[in-house]
């Protein structure tokens, strides 16, 4: 057999090489660039005001977002307790007793489905489930949009890291008569503890930006909320208010709600990519 002469391949080789380098070059700037402008449009909208006072009237300057963050937090805080839990059980389920099932192949498929879902049909969908049948915006809704976007992330991550622990490790709780919930619970969720907290966050960071499925449901509002039965004050919503908006001091606003989300975000992130470093099977 002739062989053929390395040079052609090596050629390929450095041309995919550079390419690719090239590709994550440019993401990284692309990334560097926007962090710049936000951060150097943003910060001079921080302030004690920002954070402690509610927003001024259409054209006045001063005031702050304090109900829209309070709103976002409050919003983001039900979301995860409805899908953590649900987004865990299934995630046990497909990983711990599916034993490949049609019913887990179902599941699977449709998580995969739901990951790649456009955030607006999620609000619609909220919208008419819980909007048009109460006949009110409310917060309650907004967080059901969220927590929707939020459950296939956290059961694609649990399913994952629950089949990265060894099976000796459930092995041998089972062999010293533990219950096959105990071992669950107890051993492998503790073993893959770091993982499951990697997938929680992921998925708050995912939704902490999200803006159409807020629009069909929570809305917005320039006043406190006493419940989440009303429509609910965010940032995202305000953003795209404030944005839009022919006042400079709502834009700067504006950016400096877009500062925050994006630090929001860049700090969850990191935290996630430090547990998931951290976690290591024996």
């Amino acid at each position: 057999m002739k062989l053929r002469p390395p040079t052609g391949r090596r050629l390929t080789n450095l041309a995919v090489s550079l390419w690719a380098g090239a590709s994550a070059l440019l993401g990284i700037l692309i990334l560097f660039w926007i962090l710049s402008v936000v951060l150097a449009r943003g910060l001079g909208a921080l302030n004690l005001a920002f954070f402690t006072q509610l927003p001024t009237p259409p054209g006045i300057s001063g005031g702050g977002l304090a109900n829209a963050i309070a709103g976002t937090l409050a919003l983001t805080a039900v979301a995860t307790l409805i899908a953590v839990p649900m987004g865990l059980m299934a995630g046990i389920y497909l990983a711990e007793f599916s034993e490949d099932s049609k019913a887990s192949d179902f599941s699977r498929f449709s998580t995969n489905v739901l990951m790649g879902m456009p955030s607006i049909i999620v609000g619609i969908f909220a919208y008419t489930l819980v909007v048009v049948p109460l006949g009110r915006f409310s917060g309650y809704a907004g967080a059901l949009a969220l927590a929707i976007l939020m459950l296939p992330v956290i059961t694609r991550t649990t399913e994952d890291m629950l089949r990265l622990v060894p099976n000796t490790l459930r092995e041998s709780a089972l062999a010293l008569g533990a219950p096959r919930w105990k071992v669950t619970l107890g051993i492998v969720f503790r073993a893959a503890k770091s993982g499951l907290i990697t997938g929680i966050l992921l998925a708050v960071a995912r939704v902490s930006g999200e803006t159409a499925p807020l629009l069909f449901t929570a809305l917005n509002s320039p006043y406190w909320f006493s419940s989440l039965g009303e429509p609910t004050p965010n940032l995202t919503v305000t953003i795209y208010n404030y944005a839009m908006s022919p006042y400079p001091d709502w834009q700067q606003k504006a950016w400096g709600a877009s500062l925050l989300i994006t630090a929001g975000v860049l700090i969850m992130t990191i935290l996630a990519r430090f547990f998931l470093r951290e976690k290591k099977f024996e």
